[in-house]
């Protein structure tokens, strides 16, 4: 108990944390402050203190998926966010170390879990992706977009925000009637099937995951251009042919830093001499680092977050010229809380799928997530190439103008409407 006690007294300075022990004593951590919330907490056994204070990130995950850390009103969101407000990234705060010896090892694994061989990216992949697709109907929007999606309001609902990320990636495109587009990492074909629709170009969309190339192929059927938008269940590295355009949307975390320099030289030799790139991945604001083990072992085996330094230094290497690049700094924390907050509301329907234990694993998950985003050093990059100079104008001004015109098309709101219509439906 002590080893923990120490830990929080250290941490907590704002806001409140109020703990009942095992063994019926109660510490209370921090001070009330207005704008700062109360979050009470039990330990239902002795061992679960220094269990959590051993490896705070994965231990503290372990021990609410289990039982043995409880919230009041099983808010792990405002625990897990009173936590990471008492040390931001931008003050250098990162309280929440392992023991100096689990930090080393965690370190080595780290490195080899990052070796993603194409036989290994495929299973890393099934892991996250081939999850029951019912369990992502009910948190994601109804279009499925599995990425940061983009806030022009902080207020906008998820299905406008994620429309609104396809009319910004697709703007960033320069797209034109009849053009060749490969989208590595389709998921599960949303920004294939808009780009074709607004745009009048043919996709290739590839994936490792059987579940959502079955769902993406469904879904060009249904549409009626599966001859314009095909999917594939392909590696990049396997990938050939000459295509204008290269999207690439929240699959970069899963190629792994051994594996950059192949992921741009495959890029640059699929990509027309006159074409554009787009690559949308999580990003880390400072240095290289490592992914946590929670992550590692529960969301994302081979997984890693690049720093922008780790990408840049691959990408000039085959001689890609760096167009653009934007930092989407919140929007991330805005989509992971209305994930979150959907999930709670699926509570019922998610244990009946899985269980209680892996609801809880994964509201961990999207709460800890977003802290990262909001209090962390995690953010967004989306990262524009090109391989010749003059192939895109002069000035920015055409991104703007393409994606205010995308924002008017009827096909931008006929999709609104929908949603909206579907959400009103799923609510009565």
């Amino acid at each position: 108990m002590w080893l923990l006690d120490r830990m929080l007294r250290r941490i907590i300075k704002r806001g409140e944390l109020m703990a009942r022990y095992a063994n019926g004593q109660t510490r209370t951590y921090g001070k009330a402050e207005a704008g700062w919330p109360t979050i009470r907490i039990s330990l239902t056994d002795k061992g679960a203190p220094s269990f959590i204070a051993r490896n705070p990130r994965l231990g503290a995950a372990e021990a609410w998926m289990d039982g043995r850390l409880k919230v009041e009103g099983d808010n792990i969101r405002g625990l897990i966010d009173l936590l990471r407000a008492n040390a931001p990234w931008e003050k250098g705060g990162n309280k929440l170390k392992s023991s100096p010896s689990k930090r080393m090892i965690h370190a080595v694994a780290s490195r080899l879990d990052r070796i993603n061989w194409a036989r290994r990216s495929k299973r890393n992949v099934a892991h996250h992706y081939d999850l029951d697709a019912r369990l992502y109907d009910l948190f994601l929007d109804a279009d499925r977009q599995y990425s940061c999606a983009y806030f022009t309001d902080p207020d906008n609902p998820l299905e406008q925000a994620q429309a609104d990320k396809k009319a910004h990636i697709a703007a960033k495109l320069a797209l034109k009637p009849g053009l060749r587009v490969l989208d590595i990492g389709c998921g599960w074909g949303g920004m294939a099937l808009y780009l074709n629709r607004v745009a009048d170009v043919d996709v290739l969309g590839i994936t490792l995951s059987e579940e959502q190339l079955a769902i993406a192929r469904r879904r060009a059927e249904e549409a009626g251009v599966a001859d314009r938008v095909k999917f594939e269940l392909v590696d990049y590295r396997d990938v050939t042919g000459t295509f204008d355009r290269i999207v690439s949307v929240g699959m970069f975390e899963h190629v792994g830093p051994p594996h950059y320099d192949t992921f741009f030289r495959k890029c640059r030799s699929l990509l027309a001499e006159n074409g554009v790139m787009l690559l949308h991945t999580i990003g880390r604001m400072g240095k290289p680092g490592t992914t946590d083990a929670f992550t590692t072992k529960y969301i994302f085996p081979g997984g890693y977050i690049p720093a922008l330094s780790e990408v840049v230094r691959s990408s000039e290497r085959t001689k890609l010229i760096l167009s653009d690049m934007e930092t989407l700094r919140l929007h991330y924390a805005y989509t992971l809380d209305l994930w979150y907050d959907r999930t709670v509301d699926a509570r019922d329907e998610i244990e009946t799928i899985y269980d209680a234990r892996f609801y809880r694993l994964w509201l961990f998950y999207l709460a800890g997530a977003a802290a990262a985003f909001r209090r962390g050093g995690m953010c967004n990059y989306q990262l524009q190439y090109i391989r010749r100079r003059d192939a895109l104008p002069l000035t920015r001004d055409y991104m703007l103008e393409s994606e205010g015109a995308l924002r008017r098309t009827d096909d931008h709101r006929s999709f609104l409407a929908t949603a909206a219509a579907n959400k009103t439906l799923a609510a009565e």
